[in-house]
């Protein structure tokens, strides 16, 4: 009996041995901004270890693997000009890039009516609209880029205008500037497509300094570069996918390094270290990397407690609401028709669309984003009533040849349980000004990174990066 009782108790105590990790540094989210954090951490000597919910590395970047051998990207998809960390990634991990399908007609469906034209697509392809409506719009977006000039990136609240532009929604101001429905139906679009957001649920503020970011040290951020194609955000993809971006640099961090289905439950300050508990292990660490969204970090439980000021920031940062609808076809058929993919619409559950044919061109395919308003109206439908919806929209925008569809790709980040919704989490009225310093700021030694921290392409996986190498830096320079 005491024999057996014995054997118990070691078997007990060498699975609890076992289930424990000891390294310099913690980081929660084997995202790309805890993926980038690793990486310096690595190159700098430190050990750590990545603890992850998910049964995948990437976060909000995801590649859905076809039957055929080839990717969609779910999550997100596109680089442009001024990414430098994310291309200069892509790069060392021997990673190419090809142009978004831009060659032929964009389509503006509205009032039920196809308008087929040729757009600009390095200005951001204003749709065929009257020209009061487009010189009314014009002006509001240089207006909004000059006012986002003069933030700084790194600390926009501490503009002389911050608490004014804070108190008001985006649409608040916005409407004040534009009073023609079409000018306000292509604004509404355009903010959908970048936020995900309706456009009053965004502070001005927030606006301002996610345009500013939407730069460099030396380029000036735009709002053109924000919704454009050629030359802007959504220029060029990732052949193979973007979450080989992850998938590589996991590889090259070493597998052991990471560990999967492990959602962190709590963070607790014991004898000057920090003991992380998730459903598989207790890791103790000198420093912890927070590599999440504000609101998903606070669902963790901290002892001691974080600062108020971060706690109410976590409270009050909601994320978007986004979805993606990937129709595969054959082949890329709208080309033959003269069409590049792209519409913007005033109805449907997809109201903006690309062409996502692969570099290969093994395959066509449409991605049509499902966004704030739509995406929660349809948060609790089925599946294949969305795909309903996504097929008749494809039949209006590019006729009848859209119902032969070979599959739908459906991601509702929504409904996922460790993003709860996408791109970004931002800042409605009043958040930013008051909290933003606790975006960034640590607590001790724990330290905060994610695509919502940085100072440029926040929201973006190039944003994601430059937050890891930040909050890397950091760590590195208490040791």
């Amino acid at each position: 009996m005491h024999l057996h009782l014995s054997i118990a108790i070691i078997a007990f105590l060498a699975a609890s041995l076992a289930s424990t990790r000891d390294v310099d540094v913690a980081i929660i989210g084997a995202g790309l901004s805890g993926l980038a954090a690793a990486k310096d951490i690595a190159k700098a000597g430190k050990t750590f270890l990545i603890l992850e919910a998910r049964s995948r590395v990437g976060g909000r970047v995801l590649n859905a693997h076809l039957a055929n051998g080839e990717v969609q990207e779910l999550g997100a998809e596109f680089v442009g000009p001024t990414q430098d960390r994310v291309l200069a990634l892509a790069d060392e991990l021997g990673l190419t890039t090809y142009p978004t399908y831009t060659t032929g007609k964009a389509i503006l469906y509205r009032n039920g009516t196809v308008t087929p034209y040729d757009a600009d697509l390095a200005t951001g392809g204003l749709p065929p609209v009257s020209s009061e409506a487009q010189e009314e719009l014009a002006s509001l977006m240089t207006e909004l880029d000059a006012l986002a000039s003069e933030l700084d990136v790194n600390a926009p609240w501490e503009h002389g205008n911050a608490l004014l532009w804070d108190s008001m929604t985006l649409k608040s101001f916005f409407e004040s500037r534009i009073g023609l429905q079409d000018s306000r139906l292509l604004f509404d679009t355009a903010i959908r497509s970048i936020l995900s957001t309706e456009t009053e649920e965004p502070s001005l503020l927030y606006m301002l300094s996610y345009i500013a970011a939407a730069g460099n040290q030396t380029t000036p951020g735009t709002i053109t570069r924000l919704i454009g194609s050629k030359g802007a955000a959504q220029d060029s993809r990732v052949d193979g996918g973007t979450q080989l971006l992850a998938e590589k640099l996991a590889e090259r961090l070493g597998r052991g390094n990471i560990l999967l289905n492990s959602p962190v439950r709590e963070v607790k300050l014991q004898d000057g270290r920090y003991s992380v508990r998730s459903d598989q292990v207790k890791v103790t660490a000198r420093h912890v990397i927070i590599a999440m969204s504000p609101p998903m970090a606070g669902r963790i439980s901290y002892d001691p407690l974080l600062p108020a000021a971060r706690d109410q920031l976590t409270q009050r940062m909601p994320m978007g609401s986004i979805g993606k609808a990937i129709a595969i076809y054959p082949r890329p058929w709208w080309r033959e028709l003269g069409f590049n993919g792209q519409v913007q619409s005033d109805t449907g559950v997809i109201r903006a669309t690309y062409d996502n044919t692969p570099a290969s061109e093994g395959f066509g395919s449409i991605m049509g984003f499902i966004e704030a308003d739509e995406m929660r109206a349809l948060d609790g439908v089925s599946e294949a009533e969305i795909k309903r919806h996504v097929t008749r929209d494809l039949i209006n925008f590019f006729g009848p040849q859209a119902a032969n569809v070979s599959q739908i790709l459906l991601q509702r980040w929504d409904l996922e349980e460790f993003s709860r919704g996408g791109p970004v989490a931002y800042c409605p009225p009043g958040l930013l000004s008051k909290y933003g310093p606790s975006l960034r700021n640590p607590a001790a030694r724990i330290h905060f990174a994610g695509t919502e921290t940085a100072p440029y392409w926040t929201g973006y996986m190039d944003g994601a990066i430059r937050s890891g190498e930040r909050v890397a830096a950091e760590v590195v320079a208490d040791f």
